[in-house]
């Protein structure tokens, strides 16, 4: 089962989805120690909008930009057949020229979140942004990554140095790294496997601190996430002209259930 945030005009959490409290099975993971705003969004799917990680355009905006952390409401819910579809756009804006909106569509074997820039300014605007997407895995050091084989990637623990992906992915220790791919990957951690698709974006980020913690991951639940990010970052950042749009998607699929 997955709930939505947020969930009201009070919400104040990131843009996303998570499982219901509870729930083992969810897909995404959510810690259970949040910290309240402006502490870190560790969980769901966060939005970085509109820049990823510290590449505001001053060099003094907020990590991962300004939406990851506004208040957002909710336009309009669509019940379906298959599912369940919601819109959300925020209550204030966040930046000068660009503005965002968020669909989330979801059902017992699909999510599918699109992340939707419109340039309503004058001049040109250079845009970063990622679906910051915190998987549920049984262990993150077991898990495998399938899709990313050949794949030339930013080592962000090695001063960005350049590399190529040899194989397909294992987690075996702390991962921060920028690939650049367009591929659907299949993520896999033993117990089941879910397809990762994309639109909008020439980035897969894969992030996990290993034994390094934020302050606010708890060691013992800490092995329990694994991020794979649809994201335009410094390799393949976008440029708006005024009256454009851009689509930023990821659509996860429960691809089987391993017995």
């Amino acid at each position: 089962m997955l709930h939505y945030l947020p969930c009201g005009p009070e919400a104040k959490q990131a843009v996303g989805t998570q499982p219901a409290p509870g729930t083992e099975n969810g897909w995404l993971w959510v810690t259970p120690s949040p910290q309240t705003l402006p502490g870190t969004i560790r969980g769901g799917i966060p939005v970085c909008w509109p820049w990823f990680a510290d590449e505001s355009p001053d060099g003094r905006g907020p990590m991962h930009g300004t939406a990851r952390q506004a208040e957002w409401r909710l336009d309009g819910v669509d019940d379906e057949d298959e599912g369940v579809e919601v819109h959300l756009s925020p209550t204030t804006r966040l930046d000068e020229q660009l503005t965002p909106r968020v669909m989330i569509h979801a059902s017992a074997r699909r999510l599918h979140v699109e992340l939707i820039t419109e340039h309503r300014g004058e001049k040109p605007v250079k845009l970063t942004a990622a679906l910051h997407t915190y998987f549920a895995v049984a262990h993150a050091h077991q898990c495998r990554l399938e899709g990313l084989a050949g794949a030339r990637y930013l080592d962000k623990r090695q001063d960005f140095s350049e590399a190529h992906q040899q194989g397909e992915l294992g987690v075996r220790g702390p991962l921060d790294r920028i690939y650049e791919s367009n591929r659907p990957l299949v993520l896999d951690d033993g117990e089941r496997r879910i397809k990762i698709a994309k639109q909008g974006s020439d980035s897969t980020v894969v992030w996990h601190p290993g034994s390094e913690l934020p302050s606010d991951t708890p060691a013992d639940v800490s092995h329990g996430f694994l991020c794979v990010e649809a994201a335009c970052t410094r390799v393949d950042p976008v440029w708006l002209v005024p009256g454009a749009q851009h689509l930023l998607a990821t659509t996860l699929t429960r691809e089987e259930t391993l017995q």
